[in-house]
């Protein structure tokens, strides 16, 4: 489930890193500025969309770790489970008499 989550983050702020640089290039080269003007606005707004890109890195990376820590617990929830069922299974077993026992009767 967190893993869904993850990656539905990823491609949200993926799809909108995109869009925002698309919208922005269009909207630069379209604009009456001479190309001094129109470098420096690209280079500010590169530099703006590198910081964005590297918060939401930062973030989903912070939530992958967490998805990360969750699976962790449940696998050890998991096998401290396992565990628990082979020991209960394996003390049954010890206490059935073997195949073939019959109370009371000494086999040589």
């Amino acid at each position: 489930m967190a893993d869904n989550k993850g990656s539905s983050a990823l491609e949200v702020a993926l799809s909108f890193m995109i869009g925002t640089a698309a919208g922005f290039v269009l909207g630069i080269l379209f604009a009456p500025a001479s190309g001094k003007e129109t470098r420096e606005k690209i280079k500010s707004e590169a530099a703006k969309t590198g910081e964005k890109a590297k918060e939401n890195y930062e973030k989903i990376s912070k939530e992958a770790e967490k998805g990360i820590q969750v699976v962790k617990e449940k696998a050890q929830e998991g096998i401290e489970a396992i565990k628990d069922f082979l020991e209960k299974k394996k003390e049954e077993y010890a206490k059935k008499p073997p195949k073939g026992y019959v109370e009371g009767e000494i086999k040589e």
